[in-house]
């Protein structure tokens, strides 16, 4: 696309809006003028700068500066740039669950991208969903874009020890379960696990999906992992404002640069990384948006060929901050050249290869050499069986070695609220060995498939020294997470999936080595409990939800809706104003 050409079909859409003929031009120069800009402004091409600050979303609290970092970068590079707000999607305040909310802000960031005469726009994303939803309308619409992160915080201090979120959230509250951390000491750690502006700084979703956006090319280098305090997260803020200018001028859409190469790339940064189990709904969810088909088996198929070579919580010992100071994302995907496709096209204009010619890593040891991995697989594991037909997912790489293969009795919690009401009974009849299994708590079961798969080990267990035990749910489990936990079981529950048949007592095996989850309980029996299996009540008759629960996809294609699947460019069109 070329701003020198003039013909209605060819101009940038900016052009286009501020010169149509008769009232609807005139309308438009005189209210964008009431704003202070002129022609002058008018006359460059026209950025969106999307943004997803919130007060309620915490990890998105530094994208008001950053958006005008951005801000500056455009007007140097000569574009014209303009904020707009869209859903903020804040992992901690959302309820029941921000997955819920996930495509309804796909649909706004799409709907406002289309709808206003942009040339490019900036994602301005942090938190777990403001991510993949922003990627997933922007795809949808098509028009030149780069995705800017606002970064991970830095690390927790407690009592010379480092702490993460979520991570130590959780073991925290285990032990303070158990008995072994008092109420004093408990408290304290609140003042100190989360003590700068970002996002978790342990190998969540958050670090996990801004860390991909290198793989896939739709960011600049060094988006993954600059502390969000860092003052080269804000000049990483104008260099992306002076490269979307750029990237409009070439007529780059993300459909050129999210290609299936794209998308591998970014499965084998996700296995080395020791990533989030999220990242299995997301990414499908994205491809879909530009009818690229991302199965369950490539996840996997990448994963027996990529070892994690990231030494990051939890999978590793170490946090954001410290892959930042060891070279980065950049560094870890030098690493992995041989592995990638580096010929894929990014936003810089250059090649993924040509993007980490000169990374270097600063320490070994938290960026491992392929010959030297923290672990020789990838950190996730696709299984299959009579209980996940349609797949599952188990974050290995942050499991028990030990429970990798199991075989035990189920204990099972019919949904959410059962499982809070029984599984600190004393009388629950739950041992080590026993395997929890969850129903209802899929997409549409949750509903929104909250992250509630990672169910919490029973207080008398816990007080026998028991702090891991297999649990198996149709739920998602957040990456900051960890324990031997399988995952977005397929298909749900709450649709007659083999999981809403199973019973207590019933055995389990889980055979990572095989990839297989098994029921033991024969075709017959089965089949008896599906003629007289009932699906629950939805939960939403109206509104949103109710859109929500027509619509949405299985685990496996992203749990995104249906009528979302592919994209339609956006095309330059004359508003009908006389």
């Amino acid at each position: 696309m070329s701003n020198e050409q003039h013909d209605p079909d060819t101009r940038l859409r900016g052009e286009s809006f501020f010169n149509e003929p008769g009232v609807a031009g005139f309308t438009h120069r005189a209210f964008t003028k009431s704003m202070g800009y002129d022609e002058a402004d008018m006359a460059r091409p026209l950025i969106g700068i999307c943004n997803t600050y919130s007060e309620i979303n915490n990890c998105n609290s530094n994208l008001r500066e950053l958006a005008d970092a951005v801000k500056r970068g455009v007007l140097m590079a000569g574009g014209f740039p303009l904020e707009f707000p869209t859903i903020s999607l804040g992992e901690i305040f959302l309820s029941p669950t921000s997955m819920l909310h996930r495509n309804l802000a796909a649909m706004d960031t799409e709907e406002m991208i289309r709808a206003q005469p942009l040339d490019g726009v900036v994602l301005l994303v942090n938190c777990d969903k403001t991510t993949p939803a922003a990627l997933m309308g922007a795809c949808s619409a098509d028009i030149p874009t780069i995705a800017l992160s606002g970064g991970p915080a830095l690390n927790g201090w407690f009592r010379g020890q480092m702490l993460g979120a979520c991570t130590d959230c959780r073991r925290m509250t285990t032990e303070h379960q158990a008995g072994t951390l008092n109420d004093e000491t408990y408290r304290l750690a609140e003042d100190n696990v989360f003590r700068s502006k970002g996002h978790c700084m342990v190998m969540g979703t958050a670090s996990t999906m801004n860390s991909i956006l290198e793989a896939l090319g739709i960011a600049l280098p060094g988006t993954g992992a600059t502390p969000a305090v860092d003052a080269r997260r804000v000049r990483l803020a104008e260099h992306t404002g002076r490269a979307i200018v750029n990237v409009v001028r070439q007529g780059l859409r993300p459909s050129d640069l999210l290609t299936r190469q794209a998308f591998e790339n970014a499965i084998t940064l996700l296995c080395a990384l020791g990533g989030s189990t999220n990242a299995v709904v997301h990414l499908p969810a994205i491809a879909g948006r530009l009818g690229i088909d991302l199965p369950l088996d490539l996840f996997d198929t990448i994963s027996r060929r990529t070892p994690v070579i990231a030494n990051i919580r939890p999978s590793g010992k170490y946090q954001m901050e410290d892959l930042f100071y060891a070279g980065g994302i950049p560094a870890l995907l030098r690493q992995l050249l041989p592995l990638l496709h580096g010929d894929a096209l990014t936003v810089t204009g250059r090649t993924l290869a040509e993007n980490v010619q000169d990374a270097e890593i600063q320490n070994s040891d938290v960026i491992r050499s392929l010959d030297q991995p923290l672990q020789g697989e990838g950190g996730l594991a696709i299984l299959r069986g009579n209980l996940a037909p349609d797949g599952a997912v188990i974050k290995h790489s942050a499991a028990t070695p030990a429970l990798l293969h199991h075989r035990g009795a189920a204990v099972v919690f019919h949904d959410v609220d059962d499982l809070r009401a029984r599984i600190n009974d004393p009388d629950l009849p739950v041992t080590a060995d026993s395997v929890l299994v969850l129903q209802n708590s899929g997409p549409l079961g949750g509903p929104g498939m909250p992250e509630i798969g990672n169910l919490p080990i029973p207080q008398k267990l816990l007080q026998q020294g028991i702090r891991d035990m297999v649990r198996i749910s149709d739920a998602r489990m957040s990456g900051t997470a960890y324990g031997t936990i399988v995952l977005h079981v397929a298909p749900e529950s709450a649709i007659g999936g083999p999981l809403a048949l199973v019973q207590d007592g019933d055995e389990i095996e889980l055979d990572l080595t095989n990839r297989r989850l098994h029921l033991h309980v024969d075709e017959a029996e089965l089949a008896r409990r599906r003629a007289q299996w009932q699906p629950p009540a939805l939960a939403y008759r109206r509104g949103y939800g109710q859109l929500y629960l027509r619509h949405v996809n299985q685990a496996p294609e992203g749990a995104d809706f249906d009528f979302l699947r592919g994209r339609d460019p956006v095309q330059i069109t004359l508003q009908p104003k006389f």
